[in-house]
């Protein structure tokens, strides 16, 4: 997940992405109840549990950047 979101960042400049171990980050973990590995959150709006096809991400990217609009 973590090279997909990569991926998808650099088709555009107005993605971004960080990946983060959740063990080294706590609060993080806490933050957005994350029960297991990988869990992708986009804009705090769209979550994905485990590993996602590629357009299933960009999927959530889409639906997240329509919700900024």
């Amino acid at each position: 997940m973590a090279r997909a979101a990569f991926q998808v960042a650099t088709a555009s400049a107005r993605i971004t992405a960080d990946v983060v171990e959740v063990q080294e980050f706590p609060e993080l973990a806490r933050k957005y109840q994350i029960r297991g590995v990988p869990m992708t959150v986009v804009n705090e709006t769209e979550t994905l549990m485990g590993a996602v096809p590629p357009m299933q991400l960009i999927a959530a990217v889409e639906r997240a950047a329509s919700e900024d609009a």
